[in-house]
């Protein structure tokens, strides 16, 4: 009798061990990059309760787990959720209500898409962005000019393709009491013979922001689903948004809680007192959706226009060095408050000069501090030895590889040919700091991160150019570019913890793409589409 209930007894328990697992998700016949530690590459994994329950080969998971949805990935490749480590992602929303100005070939083509969007749209204050004079024939500065002929009572608002340059016709300045008497520091308005041309350079440009007509909450909530439609059929599942107000930072927390919104946003706080007050003195902010933990802070300008500050003046400017757009004491005075705080600083540096202040008072500020990940974003051009300061553990460089081929059209005319070597240099920047997060800059640059994966490995724009590529000992390789989009954005983030590898544990957000982004020619990377994107193991 007593063997008997043994075998029983036994019978049960193999049984028992056989019994599979119940999954909600299981993916079989990938080809899966899980970018964990050793770049390792998987066929399946398993998901429940939107994470990685196990990451492995098709056999072993087939045989611990079953689901209610199994999908047979037919051997397509598989890699973690895209990260954005620098956007504007609520600025990507409200540009799609706005005339599009990227492209454009010259300042004809801009007043053109001017009129046929008010033919449209009847707006009261038109407002667009993304000229670029240095793609036109004539690369100076337009005027207002002709927008004052066509427009003389409504107000428009056009902004270079960086966000740091605006031209305005004379309704938009009277509206915002612009004259020719008007002082603003951080920055330039500019002047012919004595009288405004409409251009105004970085700091000004707040007067005439402060007077855009006011959005809806509707006309918000549509913008950031809007966004969200873009970005996720891109394979974004986080995106880093670079300067937020308290208001949109409540609604994406909203509309994340109520389900409507579910792509995940790091919000840098935007650099105003209300925000500093508020969020400095109420702490960090995260849910499963939100982090806000860190502030967006502006050094300088842009190369494009000029308002980046060099160390030496403009090769194609003399005696121009362009502008910091914060004074230096203040600065060092909101680094201290910031870290008291206990909040990440990220601070928009491109020029050298600016770069080179901003790392000495990272380092100064953070001195005897750990695992504080303050960023430099932007980063573009670095001289002396100060690629040296990026040892320290307590800074990442935030970089932004579309940005090099769009600019080299004219990168050198601006600043020669000596500080071109340290312009744009990314892989000596990750040597430097072993590791570089990756991003568009969106809407400045297009929102593909497939764009970015190419220019970081190519070195070159979609037209092949520079030939050979630019500068190409400071490509980065696929897999250090990869991991810039994943694993290295999330560390950026403070969430390398919970995303940016596919591993047993982590959120299971993760993209199938229609090619192998690591294996095929690196000319056809921009045409890699996007099959499904899934966020927290649910496809969007």
């Amino acid at each position: 009798m007593k063997k008997y209930l043994l075998l029983i007894t036994l019978l049960i328990t193999l049984s028992c061990s056989k019994e599979k697992q119940h999954v909600d998700t299981i993916i079989t016949n990938a080809h899966i990059y899980t970018v964990n530690a050793n770049f390792e590459t998987a066929e399946a994994f398993a998901i429940k309760d939107g994470k990685f329950v196990e990451v492995g080969k098709n056999n072993d998971i087939q045989s611990k787990f079953d689901a209610d949805s199994i999908i047979d990935a037919k051997g397509q490749t598989i890699v973690p959720g895209l990260i954005d480590a620098h956007c504007h992602f609520y600025g990507l929303g409200l540009n799609q209500h706005r005339v599009d100005l990227v492209g454009t070939e010259s300042f004809v083509e801009v007043v053109k898409r001017v009129t046929d969007f008010q033919n449209q749209r009847q707006k009261a204050f038109i407002i667009g962005r993304g000229w670029d004079q240095n793609d036109w024939e004539e690369k100076e500065y337009p005027t207002k000019a002709l927008l004052d002929q066509l427009y003389p009572h409504t107000p428009v608002a056009l902004s270079r393709i960086d966000g740091h340059a605006m031209l305005c016709n004379q309704a938009a300045l009277d509206l915002a009491n612009i004259t020719v008497n008007t002082k603003v520091e951080g920055g330039e308005i500019l002047k012919e013979k004595g009288e405004l041309t409409g251009v105004l350079i970085d700091n000004p440009m707040e007067l005439v922001e402060a007077i855009y007509p006011k959005p809806t909450k509707e006309e918000k909530i549509a913008a950031l689903l809007e966004a969200q439609t873009i970005c996720t059929n891109l394979g974004l599942t986080t995106v880093s948004d670079a300067g937020l107000g308290r208001p949109v930072i409540e609604l994406i927390d909203s509309l994340q809680q109520a389900k409507k919104l579910n792509i995940r946003v790091y919000a840098m706080i935007s650099n105003r007192p209300k925000n500093l007050d508020y969020f400095l003195s109420k702490g960090k902010i995260k849910t499963e959706k939100l982090n806000v933990q860190s502030v967006k802070v502006y050094a300088d300008g842009a190369l494009g226009s000029r308002g980046a500050t060099l160390k030496e003046e403009y090769s194609d400017k003399h005696d121009h060095y362009g502008a910091m757009v914060i004074g230096l004491e203040a600065y060092k005075n909101l680094a201290q408050r910031i870290e008291k705080a206990g909040y990440q600083m990220n601070t928009h540096a491109i020029g050298d000069s600016a770069v080179s202040y901003v790392l000495k008072t990272y380092e100064k500020t953070l001195e005897g501090k750990n695992d504080k990940r303050w960023r430099v974003e932007h980063a573009q051009i670095i001289t002396d030895n100060d690629f040296e300061y990026f040892k320290n553990d307590n800074i990442i460089p935030s970089i932004q590889p579309t940005h090099a081929t769009s600019d080299m059209y004219w990168a050198e005319e601006r600043i020669g040919k000596d500080r071109i070597k340290g312009a744009y240099a990314y892989k000596a920047l990750l040597e430097k700091s072993k590791k570089v997060a990756l991003g568009t800059d969106f809407p400045v640059e297009q929102v593909s991160p497939f764009l970015t994966f190419y220019a970081a490995v190519s070195r070159q724009d979609l037209k092949g150019f520079p030939e050979g590529g630019f500068n190409m000992d400071n490509a980065l390789s696929r897999e250090e570019t990869l991991k810039g989009m994943t694993i290295w954005a999330a560390y950026a983030n403070f969430e390398e913890q919970e995303k940016g590898s596919i591993e047993a544990g982590k959120l299971a957000d993760f993209i199938i793409l229609d090619k192998d982004i690591m294996k095929i020619p690196v000319q056809d990377v921009p045409t890699i589409k996007v099959l499904e994107t899934f966020i927290d193991g649910v496809a969007q």
